[in-house]
């Protein structure tokens, strides 16, 4: 699954690949608790193990994507 992140006062993005076999449910659940006060940090490893922290008071947004199972691949819809 991918997740993108908005940091306020910048125009890029933080990209992030989870692993294939991340909970999309936990993932929403950490979202939820870094969003709930401004002194929580998000944390997040991406499928090679590397780990974010974002500091919540600075997250614009977030969005979930697809995961690698829902990516198609080729000019069909």
């Amino acid at each position: 699954m991918d997740v993108r992140i908005g940091v306020v006062h910048t125009v890029k993005e933080i990209e992030i690949e989870l692993p294939a076999d991340v909970d999309r449910a936990e993932v929403q659940a950490k979202i939820n608790e870094a969003l709930a006060d401004d002194d929580n940090v998000l944390w997040l490893a991406d499928r090679h193990g590397a780990e974010f922290a974002i500091p919540s008071e600075r997250i614009a947004y977030v969005q979930l994507g697809r995961s690698d199972g829902e990516r198609r691949i080729g000019f069909g819809s």
